[in-house]
């Protein structure tokens, strides 16, 4: 049975992040992690209705019941300020196989809020319940239909009101991110209002924000009080992290290595780019150090220099193949702490993918038919 959002039943969730989490991410984030479901990067309805091919290519996985080539769920996230065109659309994905539907209230890209989408509404919680309540009229009652969000546009007391708003459109549930958008990415995070949001709404909360070790989830759930938490870069940072999570909330969880394999890890997800966008893997370069460099400022991966120059994926693997790799990163680790996750800055770019064309079940470690020469990963968690 497809597992989405419900009471009483905890859940991890892959989170959406514009340029990041597109198919091939997703795909693999299937076959290693133990997330229920994941949330697609927003598509924009702004002037018109999109085509039902911008749906399939924005969200390949549409095609094959919305389910990743792993067997992870994947929930359509739409985003914009009108509300007929946002239930249009709505209706358009559906008629091309989404099982939900989320709506993003809570993108802080300025391109984005200049053009009436994302954050922009939290100013306006009337038209955030206009939108859901549209959204939900025209999707049918058996698809849930949920809401993401910040705390406010400039303070923290609008997430009440809104959150609320939501919720009398019809929400099924709100994901809600601990701040504002003037805030950014900048610390500190504000997870007690997600809490208080929590004890008033009668409709499931998912927190989100700031979630890097298992120590910050712990103090997430005991400031809100939720059993539903979003991963995003704290999953990416730390492959091991959403196992760790899942464990903390007695759901199963793999039992992983003191460390990650990067190399195996980032071949396989050279190798999904490749089978799911049609193109050679070296495309996937700019993704994999894109990749490693989040590692790296927030996570346990320390020999970044060695590999930023790299102009393929085939010497990205070679670097890191290399005896002098775990030099290079003991080295790394010995000169100092990273970059606080506290003081991170987000980046936004789109990025469209081409279907897969097979479907394989999700599961432990196994190789994918549809990616030639493909070879297993696994990433074992622990319960610490």
């Amino acid at each position: 049975m497809r597992q989405w959002i419900a009471p009483s039943a905890p859940a991890v969730v892959l989170a959406p992040m514009e340029g990041v989490t597109d198919a091939a991410m997703r795909a693999l984030q299937g076959e290693i992690g133990p997330f229920a479901f994941a949330v697609s990067e927003f598509l924009r309805i702004s002037h018109a209705v999109p085509p039902r091919h911008v749906f399939y290519r924005h969200v390949p996985e549409l095609r094959h019941d919305a389910t990743t080539p792993t067997g992870l769920s994947v929930q359509v996230q739409l985003l914009g300020g009108d509300a007929g065109r946002m239930a249009e659309s709505a209706g358009v994905a559906v008629e091309c196989g989404a099982l939900a539907v989320d709506l993003n209230f809570g993108c802080p890209a300025p391109t984005v809020n200049r053009h009436d989408g994302g954050a922009t509404l939290l100013k306006y919680p009337a038209r955030i319940r206009e939108i859901v309540r549209a959204v939900r009229a025209a999707v049918p009652r058996h698809l849930p239909v949920s809401a993401k969000m910040r705390l406010g546009w400039d303070a923290t007391d609008p997430v009440f009101e809104n959150a609320a708003m939501a919720a009398e459109g019809g929400a099924s549930w709100v994901t809600i991110h601990g701040r504002t958008r003037v805030a950014g990415y900048a610390p500190p995070i504000h997870w007690g209002p997600i809490g208080r949001v929590r004890e008033r709404l009668g409709i499931p909360v998912v927190a989100n924000g700031d979630i890097w070790t298992v120590d910050d989830f712990r103090r997430c759930r005991d400031a809100t009080g939720c059993e539903h938490f979003m991963l995003g870069r704290g999953a990416l940072a730390d492959p091991r992290l959403p196992h760790r999570v899942a464990a903390e909330l007695g759901l199963p969880a793999k039992p992983i290595e003191a460390e990650v394999d990067w190399c195996g890890l980032l071949k396989r997800f050279a190798e999904w780019s490749d089978a799911i966008r049609g193109g050679r893997a070296d495309g996937a370069v700019r993704k994999l150090k894109q990749w490693l460099r989040l590692a790296a400022q927030f996570g346990e991966f320390a020999a970044f220099d060695a590999v930023k120059r790299a102009d393929t994926a085939d010497e990205v693997f070679r670097i890191l193949s290399e005896p002098a790799y775990p030099a290079a990163r003991a080295a790394a680790v010995a000169s100092g702490p990273h970059q606080t996750p506290r003081a991170t800055t987000a980046t936004a770019s789109a990025t469209t993918v081409a279907a897969a064309d097979q479907l394989s079940p999700s599961g432990t470690a196994f190789p994918f038919s549809s990616v030639p020469g493909s070879s297993s990963v696994t990433i074992r968690s622990s319960r610490r």
